[in-house]
Order: C-alpha cells, then sequence, then structure tokens
C-alpha cells in the first residue's frame, strides 16, 4: 500500500486537484482515521469513498454546510452498491460527518424531521438518567431502546401526536412487546417504560402520568436456582484463552475479572485505567446506581491485566482498560461483548451451560464461596450487592446446609 509518505502525498494531491467540496479537508480526515488505529488500507479505502461523496456533492451543486444525513442518504442510493458492500458505505460516511462535525466544519445534526425530533427527546431522556437519577451511560442499553420501539410503534407516520398517548397505547405496546420474550426481560422491558412515561410526564410532554398503566410481570426471584459452573468448568474456561495473541490476553484478563471477584460485565466496560491502583493493589468498581466500592486484586488479576498493559492495548486516547482489537481503537460499545468474550470460550471449552450470559461466572464465583465457608454477608459484601435479599437466593446451593435444618416428611399413619 505504499509508506505513510506516499499515503500522504497521495491525499496532498487529492487536495489541490480540487475533488469536491469536501477535498480540503481530505488530509485532516486521513489523520483523524490514523487515531483511530485504521490500517493504510483501510484509511485508503475510506478517503476514495470521500472523494466519491465529494464529486457526487460537486455535480449536484450542494455546498458542504449543507452536508447530513439526508444528503448522505441520497448519496448511498445513487452508488448501487450491493447489499453487502452498502453498509461499509454508510459507516464510512457517518465516520466523515462525525469528524466534519467535531472539527466545526459542519454545523451539528439539525433536529428538524420527525425522526429528528423523536432523536432530540431521546437524548433530553439520555441526559435526565444520567444528570437526575445517577445512572451511568452504560446502564442505559436497557433503557433507550425501549423508548425509541414506544415512540417508533405508538407515533409512527406522524398518525398521534405524542401528548395524545394513552393507557391503551401502552398496553398494546407491552403486549406486542412480550412475544418470544422471558418474563424477567420482560419485567425488564416494564421497568424501562415506567421511567420513559414518568421522564415525559414530569418534563410536560404528555399531560397525564401514564407510568401506572404499564402492566406488573408476574416473577420470582426466588423461583430457581441460580445457574453456576463447577470450578473445574471455569478452570477450562481460561485455559481456552490463547495467551501466545492480544485478542487472548485481553479476554484472559476480562475472563479473570469475572471468575475472581465477580464483576458484572458493565462493570468491566467501564472500568479506566486510573481506576487501578497498582501500589495499594486495589481496583475500584463503579457498580449500579453510581456506587463506586474497592475491591482488593488478586495477584493473578493484577498479572494479567498488566500483561495486557504492556504488550497489547492499542495506543489511542481512550481511557478504557479494554480496548477493542481491531480499529476504531475505542472501548467496548456496551456489556454485551463482554458476554460475546465469555460465549467464545464456552465453545472453545467444550461447555454447554443452560445459561451462557456474564452472570454465570459471577454465580459461579459466588457458589463456590458459599462452599468454601464463606457466609452470605461475605459473598455480599463481595458482590456489592445493595440488599442483603439479593444474597439469599445462593443459601438454595448449599445442599448440604439446607438437608441439616430439613425437617422429615411425616409417615402416612392408618
Amino acid at each position: 500500500m505504499g509508506t505513510t509518505g506516499q499515503f500522504k502525498a497521495a491525499v496532498a494531491r487529492l487536495q489541490r486537484s480540487g475533488c469536491g467540496p469536501i477535498g480540503p479537508h481530505f488530509g485532516g480526515f486521513a489523520d483523524w482515521l490514523s487515531e483511530q488505529g485504521y490500517a493504510r488500507g483501510s484509511e485508503m479505502r475510506k478517503i476514495g469513498l470521500a472523494v466519491l461523496l465529494s464529486r457526487w456533492l460537486e455535480r449536484k451543486g450542494i455546498e458542504l454546510e449543507q452536508l447530513d444525513e439526508r444528503q448522505v442518504e441520497k448519496f448511498t442510493q445513487s452508488q448501487r452498491e450491493p447489499l453487502s458492500r452498502r453498509t461499509q458505505v454508510q459507516h464510512t460516511i457517518r465516520q466523515l460527518l462525525q469528524y466534519l462535525r467535531q472539527a466545526l466544519i459542519i454545523p451539528q445534526t439539525k433536529l428538524l424531521t420527525p425522526s429528528g425530533k423523536t432523536e432530540h427527546l431521546l437524548e433530553e431522556y439520555r441526559r435526565f438518567l444520567i444528570e437526575e437519577r445517577g445512572l451511568r451511560p452504560l446502564t442505559l442499553v436497557n433503557y433507550l431502546p425501549v423508548a425509541r420501539r414506544l415512540l417508533a410503534r405508538s407515533l409512527r407516520s406522524g398518525r398521534k401526536r405524542l401528548e395524545k398517548l394513552s393507557a391503551a397505547d401502552i398496553k398494546r405496546f407491552v403486549l406486542h412487546e412480550k412475544d418470544g420474550m422471558s418474563a424477567k426481560r420482560l419485567q425488564l422491558v416494564a421497568s424501562a417504560l415506567r421511567s420513559f412515561l414518568g421522564f415525559l410526564h414530569l418534563h410536560g410532554h404528555v399531560p397525564t402520568p401514564l407510568a401506572g398503566a404499564v402492566p406488573k410481570v408476574a416473577t420470582s426471584g426466588m423461583s430457581g436456582l441460580p445457574r453456576f459452573l463447577e470450578p473445574e468448568q471455569v478452570r477450562r474456561i481460561l485455559q481456552s484463552c490463547m495467551l501466545t495473541n492480544a485478542c487472548g490476553r485481553r479476554d484472559y484478563a476480562v475472563l479473570l475479572l469475572m471468575a475472581r471477584l465477580g464483576l458484572r460485565s458493565g462493570e468491566i466496560v467501564s472500568l479506566c485505567l486510573e481506576d487501578i491502583s497498582w501500589v495499594d493493589g486495589e481496583i475500584l468498581i463503579r457498580g449500579k446506581s453510581a456506587r463506586e466500592e474497592c475491591l482488593p486484586l488478586p495477584s493473578d488479576v493484577g498479572h494479567a491485566l498488566a500483561t495486557y498493559l504492556r504488550k497489547d492495548r492499542p495506543r489511542c486516547e481512550c481511557r478504557r482498560v479494554f480496548i477493542r482489537i481491531k480499529a476504531p481503537h475505542t472501548g467496548f460499545s456496551s456489556p454485551v461483548a463482554v458476554g460475546d468474550i465469555l460465549r467464545r470460550a464456552l465453545r472453545r471449552a467444550g461447555i454447554k451451560p443452560i445459561q451462557k450470559g456474564a452472570q454465570l461466572l459471577r454465580h459461579s464465583l459466588a457458589t463456590r464461596m458459599l462452599r468454601g465457608g464463606a457466609s452470605l454477608t461475605q459473598i455480599g459484601l463481595i458482590l456489592r450487592h445493595g440488599l442483603p435479599q439479593t444474597t439469599e437466593i445462593y443459601a438454595k446451593v448449599d445442599i448440604a446446609a439446607l438437608r441439616a435444618i430439613a425437617q422429615p416428611w411425616p409417615l402416612s399413619t392408618k
């Protein structure tokens, strides 16, 4: 693909040749892509797409300040790309818009269309959850999609204004959501829905408080046994990581944090470099409800983290501990990435549990502690439970203790 000097010279020639209204900014976009960790070949392909868009704008007589998502949609439709490549084109052009807006070359998104008004409302709700409710940005992945689906389903095609939203609309939405959804997941949807409806009424978007119209979902947190793995299975999962490559060493550190400290997937995603105190041997965990707690850093976990940070973590401005291996070099976008790491490890280890989520190793740690003689109070401290009742479910896995207190079945008498 040529040296860095040759690549920059080629970009400079494009800038000098005009190439439409974006032409003068090709160099800055190329530098921005380099900072994101893209390989030279990927950069060249993305610059090539920027050239195509710039020439299209020139042919259409569209000024650079008029470039927005609507113009991008028209451009992508005009390219007649196969579906497999159209997604790549759209992703690159969104990156170009992001760069141009960050550099103040084009104005920020204009919220004029109905979809834009929806995005504005969702952004207002996001700020409300963070600033007034104290939720972390990563916890919003369960709230914002529900709010978006409600708006899309209830207000589609502009047939109904937001202030006309009714209790009947809410019940129809919940009934539609429940298809193919577990009771626990539906309970989460109901909680998110009550939160959003409360926000809408509090900020004057709907005149009637509708949170009470959300049906309650009948579930019991104590109705089943927590899913867990035996210690030998946990060892097989950890041993499945290839410690000879960067991805394997990163995944090994992630899995150790879950297996040794019981960290939730969201806590791993939000972990920052300054949260690790190497001198004190502690790690700061930002948990639910904006709680911050320090945990001791076990030696094997510390060694795995140090190895990953020294050898494998890409250089970038992001302060998150765990970074994407492939460009763009940013932190994990959501807790789903941590769950994917565990699912891949389970597959490599040949383990097929019923539950495959990130909570599996957390439950396994609690079960191992209980069998080792730890009290429920101690387990609750390690897992950072806000309420003692949350830890009580683990008492059900201590079969020996339950047998000791079980009453004999009364014999039938004739």
